[in-house]
C-alpha cells in the first residue's frame, strides 16, 4: 500500500477540529486524522506492506519550465533557484515534523525524490513492484497508474474516509469513457485547474472521451487534425490552436515510473519495502510511539494504529 502522504494529512487537517492540541498548544488534528486513516486503511485492505511516498519537491522545477502555470496559484514563496514554499495553513505546517516522527515510530517509511512529487515516487514503486499495490490518494491524476493486469488499483478518498472507492480499469471506464492508459490525454486535454493545467480550450470531458474513442491517444487525435480526417472543423481548430500545449503537458501530467530509486539512496527501494513490511514492532519500538502519543496527546489514534498493524500479520 502507497499512501499519497500530503493528500491524507490535508484531508485529516481540514477532517479532525483543530481544536484538538497537545499539552503545549500545537495542533495534532492533523497527526491524530493521519494516524486514524492509517488504521482504517491497514484493518480494512490489509496490506503486507505500507510505503508513505513524500513531496521531496512538490512543484518540480522541470514541470513549471514546461508550463509555467503549474500549481502556480499555490505558491506561498518563489525561491529562486530552489523548490517554491507550497501555501499551507501555520497550524499544519507546524505539525508535519511530528507527522514525520509518527511515521517513523511506527516502522512506516517515508519515500521521497529530489526534484520529484509523491506522485513520481508512487508511480514508479508501482511499475517496479512485484506484488499487487493498492494506491491510496484524493488525486485522480493517479488513475493513469490503474491496471488490473498488473494489479494496480487506487483506494479513492474524494469522498471521505468512510465512503472509499476502489478504483479499477472498469471504474475509470465507468467514470469517465477512457482507459487508465488514456487517462493523461483525457487530463491534458480537459485541464485542471487545481493544478494549474489549462487544457484545451473548448474541449471537456465528453470531447475529450470521444477524441480518444476515435483516435486513441493523443498523438492519433494530433495525427487526424493536421491531416484533416475523421474530425469536425471545429474540433479541428481547437486541437490545432493548443499543438504548443499538447506537446509538453503530457510530460507534466504522466507521473514518472523509472526512478532509479535504487541507484542513488542506498538500494532505497527493497528497503522501503521491506521496511515497511507490517506486523509487531519491537517492543522498544512500540514504547517509542507510546510515548510520542503521550507526549503530543495523540489519544487512542496511536493504539489504533498499532494494533492495526499488528492485526495484519496475527490474522
Amino acid at each position: 500500500m502507497l499512501l499519497d502522504t500530503a493528500s491524507l494529512y490535508f484531508r485529516a487537517f481540514y477532517g479532525v477540529p483543530d481544536t484538538v492540541k497537545a499539552p503545549n498548544g500545537t495542533p495534532v488534528n492533523a497527526v491524530r486524522g493521519l494516524l486514524d486513516m492509517i488504521a482504517k486503511l491497514v484493518t480494512t485492505y490489509r496490506p503486507t506492506h505500507l510505503v508513505a511516498c513524500w513531496d521531496d519537491d512538490w512543484r518540480p522545477q522541470w514541470r513549471v519550465d514546461l508550463i509555467p502555470s503549474y500549481k502556480a496559484h499555490r505558491v506561498a514563496e518563489i525561491v529562486p533557484g530552489g523548490s517554491d514554499v507550497e501555501e499551507v495553513p501555520d497550524p499544519l505546517e507546524a505539525q508535519i515534523p511530528l507527522i514525520r516522527e509518527a511515521l517513523g515510530v511506527l516502522g512506516i517509511p517515508i519515500v521521497g525524490r529530489a526534484e520529484h512529487e509523491a506522485d513520481d515516487i508512487i508511480g514508479s514503486l508501482a511499475a517496479q513492484a512485484s506484488v499487487p499495490v493498492d494506491i491510496v490518494t484524493g488525486d485522480r491524476d493517479l488513475f493513469q497508474l490503474v491496471d488490473d493486469e498488473t494489479d494496480v488499483r487506487v483506494v479513492y478518498t474524494a469522498r471521505g474516509m468512510s465512503k472509499l472507492e476502489i478504483v479499477t480499469d472498469a471504474v475509470v471506464v465507468a467514470k469517465y469513457g477512457v482507459l487508465p492508459a488514456q487517462y493523461v490525454g483525457f487530463a491534458v486535454m480537459r485541464g485542471d485547474a487545481s493544478d494549474g493545467l489549462p487544457g484545451v480550450p473548448g474541449v471537456g470531458d465528453k470531447t475529450a472521451a470521444t477524441l480518444l474513442a476515435a483516435h486513441g491517444d493523443l498523438a492519433g487525435i494530433v495525427a487526424a487534425a493536421e491531416d484533416g480526417e475523421g474530425m469536425s472543423a471545429g474540433v479541428r481548430a481547437k486541437i490545432l490552436a493548443a499543438l504548443p500545449y499538447l506537446a509538453v503537458a503530457p510530460k507534466v501530467v504522466e507521473v514518472v515510473r523509472d526512478l532509479d530509486l535504487d541507484r542513488d539512496e542506498g538500494a532505497l527501494l527493497a528497503a522501503a519495502v521491506n521496511a515497511g513490511a507490517l506486523g509487531p514492532l519491537m517492543p522498544e519500538t512500540e514504547a517509542e510511539a507510546r510515548r510520542l502519543a503521550e507526549e503530543w496527546s495523540l489519544g487512542t489514534a496511536m493504539d489504533r494504529a498499532l494494533a492495526a498493524r499488528t492485526a495484519v500479520t496475527n490474522g
